[in-house]
């Protein structure tokens, strides 16, 4: 009869210690943490037998518990609107690539624009002892008692995108009043005067500059603001679809969409009111995707540097746990007008 002997499953290894490390190489748990903080000087023969060890041994160092020795953990916490929203994704990218070349991983949250869900989001960061925290705020205010705790644990924060004043954090956005600026002025430079506008979130940092932007451009060419062409969504496709429908009844010429999403909604509507684009109304979108090369007709829009904007908030960040600056940093971004096939001359 013969026996087979059971090859234990990779889960089923027990994990391999610094202790398991010093026996296999024959040096001492002190020799083998210089070699792998490269603390101290080891001599070639014991630094090979030490790293052979631990490849053997497939060992990993606890770099939680190295964090906590260090009083830090080497994380990160991100926290987002909707990570299902086109421009988060590359935002988060660059958060990511930054942080992880300092040496840090990051933990993704998504507050669907909910108080709520940011607190809770916010409490566990905290009782996880991130080392600092990349905040998109949602919309309104955050707790008093939150807020005291985040002051108190002095946790560094940058906001990204969204500005909240109140946590007097550092911050990185783009240029939102001149984005809404730029997008305004190129439709009144085809000669259009009924421009429509579908805003974002009401008492956001972002929806509020944009709709400026869109003021400042009006007034500068001596176009009165028409109420009935100002419409409201949320970011999302369908309140674009809602927004864009209520908007078509006062026949503009033209639509500035203060995001992405709410501009595919808004082609929705159009497409079931049979008007396309540019022939019936010419549309500038905030921001656009990497797809908008391939569809037709090409959409124009105000670019932002997503990519850009989550690294640089990561830097920031960075910077604040190195404690190589002091005063809060709040730095804005440009964006680019990409003119495309969906604006043409008011006929």
């Amino acid at each position: 009869m013969i026996v087979k002997k059971k090859v234990p499953l990779p889960e089923e290894l027990p994990l391999a210690t610094i202790y398991d490390v010093g026996r296999r190489a024959g040096v001492s748990v002190a020799t083998v943490s210089s070699v792998i903080n490269n603390t101290s000087y080891v001599s070639p023969e014991l630094r090979k037998r030490v790293e052979e060890a631990i490849r053997e041994l497939a060992y990993s160092p606890n770099l939680l518990a190295r964090g906590l020795a260090r009083k830090r953990t080497l994380t990160i916490g991100v926290l987002v609107p909707d990570i299902a929203n086109f421009f988060f994704p590359e935002v988060v990218r660059g958060v990511e690539d930054k942080a992880t070349k300092a040496g840090y991983n990051i933990v993704l949250g998504n507050s669907d624009n909910r108080l709520d869900k940011e607190a809770l989001y916010l409490k566990m960061f905290l009782a996880n002892r991130m080392d600092g925290i990349v905040l998109v705020k949602a919309p309104g205010e955050v707790d008093p008692e939150l807020e005291r705790s985040l002051k108190a644990s002095s946790v560094p924060i940058v906001l990204l995108d969204r500005e909240y004043s109140k946590l007097g954090a550092d911050s990185v956005s783009v240029d939102n009043i001149g984005g809404g600026y730029m997008a305004t002025q190129h439709l009144l430079e085809l000669g259009h005067r009924r421009i429509g506008i579908i805003g974002g979130i009401p008492c956001t940092s972002t929806t509020e500059g944009r709709f400026r932007g869109y003021q400042m451009a009006l007034k500068e060419a001596k176009v009165t603001l028409d109420p009935c062409l100002v419409s409201t969504g949320d970011y999302g496709i369908d309140s674009g679809y809602r927004a864009g429908r209520a908007l078509l009844e006062h026949r503009p010429t033209a639509v500035f969409v203060t995001n992405y999403m709410m501009t595919i909604g808004l082609l929705q509507a159009l497409e079931e009111q049979k008007l396309s684009t540019p022939k019936d109304i010419s549309i500038v979108s905030y921001d656009g995707f990497v797809w908008n090369d391939v569809f037709a007709p090409r959409l124009t829009c105000v670019e932002q540097p997503k990519y850009k904007l989550g690294f640089t908030a990561a830097e920031v960040l960075l910077s604040r746990i190195q404690k190589k600056h002091k005063r809060p940093q709040h730095l804005v971004l440009g964006n680019s007008l990409r003119v495309r096939e969906t604006s043409a001359r008011c006929s």
